[in-house]
């Protein structure tokens, strides 16, 4: 038999209200959003036409559509009309916002400064609930996919190599009509090259010739041989023609992307700010670039404190940026910065150690290989050498002495100056077998070059590294802050933007990552209710347990028969006791709860066991694998 259904007749409901479930996201959610003062929400808005709708109704409906996985506009409007959550977040509002206000939203300007106030009142709220400190910060990056198309690619070392092809196309051009009597007279520099605005001066000169020659052409007559000036306005229409289907638009792509280019080799044409990149998840295992945003991520116990996006692929240039907007926020945020390889470099190091005045915990590069064996035993490493600081010489394994030669300085290409001191090997002209040793297959003196400063952080990241709390620290790194991608990228599906735009993108990944953060603490506080709701069942089991083990059992032997006694852990002594009438059990962890029975002497308190019936003498916290016993007190039972 089945239960009644039917959903085509009225019925009278009786819930004049609803909440959600007791520690469901929802109740994270609006907890967070509520805490935003309402300074912090009011903007300048026009007092005329419909009423705006709430900002903390919207950004609840992000937060927790997108710690549903659902991210397109359209679906988020769609669960507002039918997630029965949504409609408790959303409160009074009975007219749900249309896509187009969400993505508005989402993407404004106003959103970025809501969600820097969100993680600043997240940052206390886990503070205030002992669940972060200000220990360590765990930072590392991954890389999500812009929405753009994956072919619309422009590369700078491509513009480099035909930018100058097309100017000197151009100025040929200019020759050339200067050679047909065109007054051009543009051009601003004698051997420079032209840029699109010039060429569009010369486009309007041509087109201006053009239609004098017209009228001139339309006055005379027809003359033996052909016109001359049909001849020259051919060429000059057909010099047009390059102008302006060819040079011209070239140019200009080419001047967009010099504007566009920044610091970087490469962008999208659907996503400007998009840089192409080496995804993890590359399906065709052809190491394809894809344009995408490299997201950095500071975390403690698996939240996500701070954040930010950036357009280059490496993570090495991005730490002191990031850094530096963190401890702007909050000097105070951490003591030790711990971060992986990737991060390792001279600039890092050495922002860190005298402009934060912090310790890190980064290992370089070759960290990892040093400890090997095999190089410690390579006669090329110059960390295997010997040293005379007295001198300032290195000697290397096979004898020969490299000495102070000159100094160096280098730059690359960020504009990062490094020193470098220079060392050349001694001639042994004397020796042709160490002087072989000591030249290179061309003949010239070897030569080391030496970072003094690169090598004193070096020295100082393994002496962090191989201290205790180091050692703690570092190790964990990678259950600290991994697990953020791995819930960002697997749980809630957020691999690929839904946005367009350096500034878009940012607000949509905090949206993400809030929502994550939010995920994670609505499971611990639902954990923590479940260990207390699973200790008090197991303290009633207890109490009951006891309970009915401390009876009353009459035994058919004689009253007081041996006994013997065990020590245990040298804290607790059990004793066994045969009766054989009756045994008296009253003791229990409050107070007794049988009275004595008359008898010629009491019995100790005895507990029941699987063993048998034992007495046990002071000590109460005796856990049941603690008891051993001979062989008889093994196969005593209870009879009743």
């Amino acid at each position: 038999m089945q239960m009644n259904y039917t959903n085509n007749q009225t019925t009278l409901k009786l819930e004049l209200d609803w909440e959600p479930e007791e520690h469901h996201i929802a109740w994270a959610i609006t907890t967070l959003v509520d805490s935003i003062p309402t300074g912090d929400l009011e903007a300048e808005s026009s007092w005329t036409g419909r009423p705006e709708y709430p900002v903390k109704m919207l950004l609840k409906m992000l937060l927790f559509s997108y710690s549903r996985s659902v991210f397109s506009g359209r679906k988020i409007a769609e669960m507002g009309d039918e997630n029965l959550v949504m409609r408790w977040l959303m409160g009074n509002i009975v007219t749900v916002p249309s896509y187009r206000t969400i993505n508005r939203f989402r993407v404004h300007p106003r959103t970025k400064t809501l969600i820097k106030r969100l993680y600043s009142l997240f940052r206390t709220q886990l503070t205030s609930l002992g669940l972060i400190d200000d220990s360590a910060l765990y930072i590392d990056g991954t890389k999500l996919a812009a929405n753009a198309n994956k072919y619309t690619f422009v590369w700078r070392k491509s513009v480099e190599k035909n930018e100058p092809k097309l100017d000197e196309k151009s100025n040929q051009l200019y020759d050339q009509i200067i050679q047909n009597e065109v007054d051009l007279a543009v051009r601003q520099e004698t051997d420079g090259s032209l840029d699109s605005t010039e060429l569009k001066a010369v486009s309007d000169k041509v087109s201006n010739e053009i239609d004098n020659l017209n009228q001139v052409i339309a006055n005379e007559k027809v003359k033996p041989g052909g016109s001359q000036n049909k001849r020259r306005r051919r060429k000059l229409k057909h010099y047009n023609h390059l102008l302006k289907t060819d040079l011209i638009p070239r140019k200009q792509n080419y001047e967009f992307a010099n504007r566009t280019f920044g610091e970087r080799n490469s962008f999208a044409k659907t996503d400007t700010d998009a840089t192409f990149m080496r995804m993890k998840e590359d399906p065709m295992k052809n190491g394809q670039l894809k344009p995408g945003y490299n997201l950095q991520v500071a975390s403690q116990h698996q939240y996500t404190l701070y954040f930010d996006l950036f357009q280059r692929p490496t993570d090495t240039r991005t730490l002191v940026p990031f850094l530096s907007s963190i401890f702007t926020q909050a000097p105070n945020a951490s003591q030790y910065v711990v971060a992986d390889a990737g991060y390792g470099s001279e600039m890092n190091y050495q922002f860190i150690s005298d402009d934060l005045e912090k310790d890190f915990l980064i290992p370089y590069g070759m960290y990892e290989k040093e400890q090997t064996r095999a190089y410690h035993k390579d006669k090329r490493k110059v960390a295997n050498w010997d040293y005379d600081e007295y001198n300032d010489c290195y000697t290397d394994l096979d004898g020969i002495e490299f000495r102070f030669h000159n100094y160096s300085i280098r730059h690359d290409r960020y504009g990062t100056e490094r020193k470098f001191k220079v060392y050349w090997a001694v001639d042994y002209f004397e020796d042709p077998q160490r002087q072989e040793l000591a030249t290179t297959q061309s003949g010239r003196p070897r030569q080391i070059s030496i970072n003094a400063n690169w090598e004193y952080f070096k020295n100082k990241a393994k002496e962090q590294l191989s201290s205790e709390i180091g050692r703690q620290l570092y190790g964990q790194r990678k259950i600290d802050v991994e697990p953020i991608f791995a819930n960002l990228k697997a749980h809630l599906a957020f691999k690929r933007f839904s946005v367009r735009g350096l500034s878009a993108t940012w607000n949509e990944v905090g949206i993400a990552l809030m929502a994550n953060n939010l995920v994670k603490l609505a499971k611990v506080a639902a954990n923590l209710k479940e260990h207390g709701q699973k200790q008090e069942g197991n303290s009633h089991k207890s109490r009951i347990s006891f309970l009915f083990s401390y009876r009353i059992r009459v035994m058919s032997r004689t009253l007081f028969g041996d006994r013997q006694t065990l020590e245990l852990s040298g804290q607790s002594t059990i004793k066994f006791v045969f009766c054989k009438r009756f045994l008296i059990l009253y003791r229990a962890f409050s107070p007794p709860i049988v009275g004595a029975i008359a008898a010629a002497k009491k019995p100790e308190p005895i507990i029941k066991t699987g063993s048998g019936l034992i007495t046990k003498s002071l000590n109460p916290l005796v856990t049941p694998g603690a008891f051993r016993g001979t062989e008889r007190a093994r196969t005593t039972r209870s009879r009743r």
